[in-house]
């Protein structure tokens, strides 16, 4: 996964709505019913599977028949097993009988049913990183153990390379400028593992290699979709047909195809209970990941720096839940005491502080009168009561206004950059005060010539822009740098 410092934040289904998605998940549903059918006259063997003779009665009790009945019985035994649904009660005598664990799937809380399935995830994970069975029994000796090297094949590779699909497939649900719930093209999550970010027009050589991790990943959806991780549509039988040469199909007509339906190669979906599987995975190795909620519970301060760095529609989302929780004069008042400060994340945090405001009715205007001769909360205070046509409103001096604008300006710098919004704002400025620079390098604002000086990167009239890099220098000597 690229940078984990900039996940956007999760939006998560409550616990008791995942639990019940995990437990009608075909995989783990099946899972725990043969933990429930396993009995006295239940044997495996040395690993725990369940002996061959045992999976017809298995693949019964599942309602399950056909070609694929005991592969699929089998399957479902090992998660009981790996995910402590069963224990082995004697190993040399291969008997076992239902583990506490398993009482949890309906006495427990969602929490618990959620661990569980965690673990059947893992499970599952592990089985989709190993190669073909029939490439396995290529490389197996004469007693019985793999030689790896005789694979063409790594294991940890294997995994690592399924890790990085799912961490951007993770990135792309959860980043408000991707797909969402749609799903993506299998095509376009293998390309994002192999093509380089740099590379213009793919190689052959490169599309190869997508097309042949687009085939890997087929494989391993088809075997990550029972547990529930993902909704996925596989690739169409034709073109793995046609990627295979079948010979039987080349004497036969073409059927007609549609080359520009992409969903014929493939489409995959994180679930809602998938979105909290990666997520708790990420957790586990260290990585932070924001959920929506998290900060409902916790001060103004903490709501405002955490915020901080999520995307527009994930901050509301975060503060809406926020507010909900407290009165909103009560609210408001912790809002501006925690948007207080000089430090560098000060003015983020107004502007957030600014942005919650907006949510907050009428009942916070006692709180916004109280802070109106306030050198850093005076500005944005103004603003509110105006807004909502609130009587009375002193009218700002002149240093109240060029501080508000330096602090909005430092505000969007630290949430947005040098984006095109941002340098409409610093063309409008210029344009609206003829004397701008003439007075801004005189605001008493730790960020002013920061500022400044990114308003003379901005602003496309190389003669406004030389006068912005001049009041910078000035503001910059002014406060002793």
């Amino acid at each position: 996964m690229s940078d984990s410092s900039s996940l956007p934040p999760v939006r998560l289904h409550s616990e008791a709505e995942l639990a019940r998605d995990a437990l009608a998940t075909p995989l783990f549903s099946r899972a725990a019913r043969l933990a429930r059918w396993a009995g006295p006259d239940t044997r495996v063997g040395v690993g725990g599977e369940l002996e061959e003779e045992q999976l017809p009665g298995a693949a019964e009790a599942l309602g399950l028949a056909g070609d694929d009945a005991a592969a699929l019985a089998s399957e479902a035994w090992r998660v009981a097993v790996d995910t402590g649904l069963v224990a082995i009660v004697d190993e040399e005598e291969g008997t076992v009988a239902a583990a506490p664990d398993l009482a949890l799937l309906t006495s427990g809380s969602p929490h618990d049913v959620l661990g569980l399935w965690l673990g059947a995830l893992e499970t599952v994970l592990a089985d989709a990183s190993v190669p073909d069975l029939d490439d396995l029994g290529d490389a197996m000796d004469e007693d019985g153990t793999i030689d790896f090297s005789e694979l063409d094949w790594d294991l940890e590779a294997e995994a690592e390379f399924l890790d990085g699909v799912l961490g951007n497939l993770y990135l792309l649900t959860v980043g408000e400028e991707g797909p969402g719930d749609h799903p993506v093209p299998l095509p376009a999550l293998a390309a994002s593992m192999i093509v380089p970010d740099d590379m213009g027009e793919p190689t052959n050589d490169v599309l190869e290699q997508v097309s042949d991790a687009m085939m890997r990943l087929d494989d391993q959806f088809r075997l990550l979709e029972p547990i529930g991780l993902v909704e996925f549509r596989p690739v169409d039988e034709a073109l793995m047909a046609d990627a295979e040469g079948a010979d039987d199909a080349a004497d036969e007509p073409a059927t007609p195809v549609d080359d520009t339906d992409v969903s014929r190669y493939g489409m995959v979906r994180l679930t809602p209970l998938g979105l909290y599987g990666l997520r708790a995975r990420l957790l586990e190795a260290g990585i932070s990941a924001p959920a929506v909620g998290e900060l409902v519970d916790k001060g103004a301060d903490a709501l405002l720096d955490g915020t901080s760095t999520f995307p527009p529609m994930a901050a509301q989302a975060e503060t809406e839940q926020w507010l909900a929780r407290r009165e909103p004069l009560t609210a408001a008042r912790e809002l501006l005491a925690a948007a207080r400060g000089g430090d560098t994340g000060a003015p983020l945090r107004r502007l957030r502080c600014q942005q919650a405001l907006s949510l907050v009715g009428t009942e916070a205007e006692p709180a916004l009168r109280e802070v109106l001769d306030d050198a850093e909360l005076g500005g944005l205070a103004r603003v509110w009561l105006v807004e909502r046509g609130a009587a009375d409103v002193p009218v700002p001096p002149e240093s109240m206004v060029f501080w508000l604008t330096i602090d909005t300006v430092a505000a969007q710098l630290a949430a947005e950059g040098n984006s095109t919004e941002l340098q409409a704002l610093v063309e409008g400025l210029a344009q609206q005060h003829s004397g701008f620079f003439a007075t801004a390098w005189r605001v008493d604002h730790p960020a002013t010539p920061d500022v400044l000086e990114a308003m003379g990167r901005l602003h496309p009239d190389k003669k406004v822009a030389k006068a912005a890099r001049k009041a910078a220098f000035k503001a910059r000597s002014q406060q002793g740098g």
